[in-house]
């Protein structure tokens, strides 16, 4: 057996020694060199990302919404403005058990069922960290009990939010219209005119009337709050601020008073009525009877208000003065008398032997004049001032429908006005082209003649009639209507007064011009279809009635008012406009199932214009106490 002591070799485990030291040494260096290296990508490459980051999570951009614009009427009245009102409200993201805390919010405030469906509709529509309201309009004491209670609420807040109001109710409900909340569609136009950005925390937009068709003046411009936040989200301190602009302010050219004055004049009556200032196109008065009170869409219109403007037979929600289309009746014969003497199809002197009837050459059927028997002799100055059917339908038949068309379009028939509010109806004025493209069919001279006297398929909006009316009240000079005066820039404190623009110009020889209306007058006056209505008045008033067929009768039947149902019976229309000599105001008036023009439509307008040109406020409240026996027909 070997023995003895082993020797260590020192030098060899020194160099494993400093072998294990230089591998670990550069392991640490490798290490250390890694997390430098990762520090310098972080710190110094990836530093504005990073920063950007951070700030983001400790700062949030708070929309702050603008004041919606305030609209007025000429004489500074308001029609449209915002007050304050607190609402309590829920952000669903930041609550457990939505229906739980509903349920007991309801046990300390009062949440109706329409509230639930509202909050419902607009969980619906809203991504779930939004704030949405659950009771708007808390009183002082509801307040109060809410904060008590606060602590036992987490995602539920009170805030103070703008709300829109309209005062008159349904006064001004078809010129004003209202806005209500943003829908999907609205976004989608928001976002195809990149106006999203400027939306950020607006909850409602213009859906009707002016609020609409002015939503860019009225809207403002939002600004924006950089919030400090904690590591809850909860504000810290403000850091930046970019204040809001609020929309700008629209007067209109609209009298308010003249307004609540024609709506009252119209009693019972459902309808519309257009007043226009002639050399510039002002609508002074825009009516359309029945209304709707435009406060109950703000926040969304409940399910039984919904279904009682939606079902009812008189349509408040139907803007007629704009939308609804009527045979012009008799007001189209003073139009029909221009035409004829400019383009040379009668002279003043031609007169007709009127025997109650008009017969087209060849054919047996009767067309009928309003008055059995006829009007005996007739000459264009009697044709208008006793409104005789005879006449025209000789007239239209010799002018023939292509001349008609030609001459009419001048003064705006069967074309939109270009008024400064959307949905407008263009009305029919036709042509053999219109009826080749409506029904495939060729036109008959049968057709013709039924146009003459504004009857056949003749259609007009109340808006066009008194845009024509102004027209030949300025010599023939088409002019835009429109409602907003001058608009009130709320950044620059500058009034911008909108231009009268003419859309159209028609060269009349004065002679003509003042032989129609020369008749116009003589139908206010005694022996005219509208005199009634006119006696006494203190300034000369230039009219023409009018009654439009709602139903056809048959070949010898006669129409018997008390024998046809209300709402089958003929409307009543009057056209005017005054001083005859200097016009200031032209108008044109519509009764639905009103029968007579003269006795219905006519002292409505004599009452509107009595308060514009005089001041004068008519001694009863509506048409049907005033109404004077009228004649029998136009």
């Amino acid at each position: 057996m070997k023995s003895g002591t082993e020797l260590r070799d020192n030098q060899r485990e020194l160099y494993r020694f400093r072998v294990r030291l230089a591998l670990a040494a550069g392991f640490v260096l490798l290490a250390f060199t890694l997390l430098a290296t990762r520090l310098f990508y972080l710190q110094v490459m990836q530093h504005e990302h990073f920063h950007t980051l951070a700030e983001n999570n400790r700062i949030s951009i708070v929309p702050i919404v603008p004041n919606r614009g305030l609209i007025l009427d000429r004489n500074g009245v308001p029609l449209a403005h915002n007050y304050s009102a607190y609402t309590l409200e829920i952000t669903p993201s930041k609550v457990d058990g939505l229906e739980k805390t509903i349920n007991e919010l309801a046990g300390i405030l009062e949440i109706t069922p329409r509230d639930r469906r509202r909050f419902k509709k607009l969980l619906e529509e809203s991504k779930n960290f939004e704030s949405l309201p659950i009771r708007s309009r808390l009183s002082e004491v509801e307040v109060a009990k809410f904060a008590v209670n606060r602590y036992r609420f987490p995602g539920v807040e009170i805030k103070a939010r703008l709300f829109r109001h309209y005062p008159h109710l349904d006064l001004f409900s078809h010129v004003v219209g209202h806005i209500g909340r943003i829908s999907d569609r609205d976004m989608e136009k928001l976002e195809e005119n990149d106006l999203l950005a400027n939306y950020r925390g607006t909850d409602h937009i213009g859906k009707q009337g002016l609020e609409q068709s002015y939503e860019k003046h009225l809207h403002g411009t939002t600004g924006f709050e950089q919030v400090e936040t904690d590591a809850g989200g909860r504000a810290v301190r403000t850091l930046a601020r970019t204040p809001p602009i609020s929309g700008n302010t629209l007067y209109l050219s609209i009298d308010s008073k003249l307004q609540a004055l024609a709506i009252k004049a119209f009693g019972k009556y459902r309808g519309a009525l257009v007043a226009i200032e002639p050399k510039s196109g002002e609508i002074l008065a825009f009516v359309s009877q029945p209304g709707f009170d435009p406060n109950l869409f703000v926040d969304g219109i409940d399910t039984a208000n919904w279904e009682a403007y939606n079902n009812s037979l008189d349509k408040p929600l139907n803007n007629r003065a704009l939308r609804g289309q009527y045979p012009p009746g008799s007001t189209f014969k003073p139009f029909m008398a221009l035409a004829a003497l400019e383009l040379n199809k009668r002279s003043p002197s031609y007169t007709i032997s009127d025997p109650g009837y008009y017969m087209l050459p060849g054919s047996s059927h009767h067309y009928r004049d309003w008055k059995p028997g006829g009007h005996g002799t007739v000459d264009l100055h009697k044709s208008i001032v006793i409104s005789c059917d005879t006449y025209y339908y000789g007239l239209a038949v010799d002018m023939g429908i292509d001349n008609i068309t030609s001459f009419m379009s001048h003064f705006g028939f069967g074309r939109k006005t270009g008024i400064d509010i959307e949905g407008e109806q263009v009305g029919v004025l036709p042509s053999q082209a219109w009826k080749m493209k409506r029904f495939k069919q060729k036109w008959y001279t049968g057709d013709t003649v039924s146009v003459g006297i504004g009857q056949g398929y003749n259609l007009s909006t109340p808006l066009q009639l008194a845009v024509a009316t102004a027209a030949l009240a300025n010599n023939g000079q088409l002019m835009r209507p429109h409602m907003v005066r001058s608009i009130l820039d709320s950044k620059t404190g500058q009034t911008t007064i909108l231009a009268p623009e003419t859309t159209d110009s028609m060269p009349l020889r004065k002679e003509n011009l003042d032989r129609v209306i020369a008749a116009m007058v003589d139908v206010t006056r005694p022996g005219g279809t509208a005199a009634q209505a006119s006696a006494g008045a203190e300034y000369m008033i230039a009219g023409k009635t009018g009654t439009a067929q709602v139903v056809g009768m048959k070949q010898g039947q006669k129409y018997v008012e008390s024998q046809v149902s209300e709402r089958h019976r003929d409307h009543a229309l009057f056209i005017a406009f005054a001083p005859a000599d200097n016009p200031r105001i032209a108008l044109a008036i519509l009764v639905e199932n009103g029968g007579h023009g003269g006795s219905i439509a006519a002292p409505i307008a004599r009452k509107v214009m009595d308060y514009y040109l005089l001041g004068k406020l008519p001694k009863d409240e509506t048409v049907t106490d005033t109404a004077e026996p009228g004649a029998e027909h136009d």
